[in-house]
């Protein structure tokens, strides 16, 4: 959870769907952040809430009142760079295995 001073901004992705429409604010501060999510739940529209859309607060090591597009792409470009960390770990035979494999075990 964020610390009462980190940088935060609510997240606008569809419940069903795996895509985001971004940051839509950079604030400091969780309450700030709270607040910020309160605002933009009380001002969406029904058939968005309806569709799935909800927001989110995620911590970030942006400034405050960075461009909410900005800020989309630094996120976009963070969650592609731990995917493919992910995917490289996951990809590589690990050393234990390996042993076990020559060893004749499973």
């Amino acid at each position: 959870m964020p610390t009462l001073d980190a940088a935060c901004g609510p997240i606008r992705p569809p419940i069903c769907i795996p895509r985001s429409a971004g940051v839509v604010a950079v604030v400091r501060g969780k309450r700030q952040a709270e607040s910020e999510l309160e605002n933009f739940e009380d001002s969406q529209n029904s058939s968005d809430r309806h569709e799935g859309w909800r927001y989110f607060i995620e911590k970030t090591d942006l400034r405050a009142g960075t461009d909410p597009v900005k800020a989309t792409e630094h996120r976009q470009a963070e969650l592609e760079g731990r995917e493919a960390n992910v995917l490289r770990e996951t990809e590589a035979p690990s050393f234990r295995s390996l042993e076990r494999h020559k060893l004749g075990g499973h």
